[in-house]
Formats: structure tokens, sequence, C-alpha cells
């Protein structure tokens, strides 16, 4: 059994690391730098450090979920650098895969491991232990922390060397990010048009425009339910930024998630980007100057 460490308590981190806990059967060190997050993970039986470098130090295994690319190279530097070789680290957000794979070799540089695992299913996926778990890294330290992985994921997949789990999840938040704009766009267009919108998903519920996403967001976007109960916006901002940057390195275009990147930076600059990324309706009701809450209708 290995000593598991685990740097993020937020929402997603609260989540996972309640399901270490219980699976596991016993306490985890946990840090984060909010010091009520820190004490609702002593309430789930976690064991709080007010210094993360007593965790590092502490730990065979150091899991996280962090929400910047700059407060995840520091995390995984600090490690680097304080860390006993055969350190085995979990990126368990979604971080570049260029920052990953420098990253990546720093570590490998002092006989630590670095693997990129980012996690797709949100807050109820965290909670229930039903995320889907993509992989980039050695595939033998795969199998070796497989099974505390799959207690927080229902599938964990190889997706290949370092970096592949962070591309996978670009992928996976291109195709989110565009399916929630769709569904903004249409449901503005529609009430624009005069229809009302809870009819409107009635009526397509059941034919191929249904999916999670509509099933998941449709409350939230018909009542302006917008608190984050997964992905904020600015994280779904800075991921179709970091796809931008991967296809512009790659020689080739991404014109959806250009169109989402400026969704999503109207929202940041009108100060809706740390609203769930479903709040992207807002910038359809702005345009065609309609509103689908239907608490204030």
């Amino acid at each position: 059994m290995k000593s598991i460490g685990y740097l993020g308590l937020g929402v997603m981190g609260c989540g996972m690391t309640s399901n270490l806990i219980a699976k596991i059967g016993g306490p985890i060190m946990g840090y984060d730098p909010v010091p009520e997050q820190r004490s609702r993970f002593a309430k789930l039986g976690g064991q709080p450090v007010d210094n993360p470098t007593d965790l590092y130090r502490s730990c065979d295994l150091i899991m996280m979920c962090l929400p910047t690319y700059d407060i995840v190279k520091k995390a995984i530097e600090e490690i680097i650098e304080t860390a006993p070789p055969d350190t085995i680290i979990v990126d368990l957000g979604s971080t570049s895969p260029y920052i990953i794979r420098d990253l990546h070799k720093k570590a490998a540089d002092k006989g630590i491991y670095l693997i990129d695992a980012p996690v797709s299913g949100g807050q109820i996926g965290a909670e229930n232990g039903t995320l889907a778990i993509m992989v980039g890294g050695e595939e033998n330290i795969l199998e070796e922390i497989r099974p505390y992985l799959q207690m927080m994921g229902s599938s964990v997949t190889y997706m290949g060397p370092s970096g592949c789990g962070s591309t996978a999840k670009l992928a996976n938040n291109m195709i989110s990010g565009i399916t929630l704009a769709a569904i903004g766009e249409a449901f503005a267009f529609a009430k624009k048009a005069g229809i009302d919108s809870r009819t409107l998903y009635n009526a397509i519920k059941g034919g191929f425009a249904q999916s999670t996403a509509l099933d998941m967001r449709v409350e939230r976007i018909l009542t302006h339910n917008f608190f984050p109960a997964s992905g904020r916006a600015e994280i779904q901002l800075k991921d179709a930024n970091g796809a931008l940057e991967m296809a512009e390195r790659m020689g080739v275009q991404l014109p959806l998630t250009q169109i989402i990147a400026q969704n999503l930076t109207w929202m940041t600059e009108n100060g809706f980007s740390a609203e769930d990324h479903s709040a992207m309706v807002r910038y359809y009701e702005s345009h065609m100057d309609v509103q689908l809450n239907e608490s204030i209708c």
C-alpha cells in the first residue's frame, strides 16, 4: 500500500479524496491553501497539512488537481526538488501537453515519475467515483497505480507516452465546449423565434440532438443556475487556448474551438469567468437580445 498525498481539495479534489479515503480504509495526506478546504478534508477522514513540503517528503504517490498551468508547474517543480527518487506524481487536472512533457523530463532526471491523468465527469463523477481518466506516461507506472485511479474512476485508459493523457483531455473539452455552445446558440435562437425553451427540450430530448451535456445542463441553463458544478468558464477557456496553441504548433486549424475561445473571452470580459461553462448561453442571449431564465419570466 502506497502512502498517498493530494494537492487541491476543491470541488473535484473533495470528491476524489473522499473516494480514496473510503476505499483505502485509512487517511491520506492533503493540502490546499484555503483553510476551509483543509477543514472539510479533515472531516472526511483525511490528514491535512499546513505545509505541502511535509506531504512531498512523506508520500510515495502524490496526486493533484490544480486550477492553472502556473500553479501546476510550481507544485511539480517543488516536488521534483524535494521528494525522494521513485516518487510518483499524478496530475489529474488539464495541463498543456508541452508543460507536462517538459516537467516529465525534469522529473525523470531526478528518478521521479510524472503521469498525466486528467479526468472527465465533473463534480458528480468525482463524488460517485465514476470519472473517466485518460493517462499518459510510462505504462508500467500506470499499472502500478491503476488500483488507486480505479477508486476514483469507472474507466482508466492508457493513451500513450507523456502528454498523451493531457492531449486526450483537450480533445474531450473541445467536444464539451462546442456542444455547450451549440446548445446555447440553438436555445437562444428558438426563444427568439417564439418557442418556449422547456417545450423545445421536451421535444428534442428523445432525438438525435439529445446528449449527456444537454441532459445534465439544461436545467441550469433554463434557470440560470451557473454555480460551477464542474468546469468553470475560465478553465474551459484555458483548455480552448491550450488546444489552439497545440494546433498552431502542428500547423492545423480549429475553427469551432476558435469560436469557443472567443465566446469564453467575452464571458471573461463581462464578469462571468467563474461561472459554470454552461453559462456560455449568456453570450447568445446577449447577442440575440433574449432571456432563457424562467425564474424572471
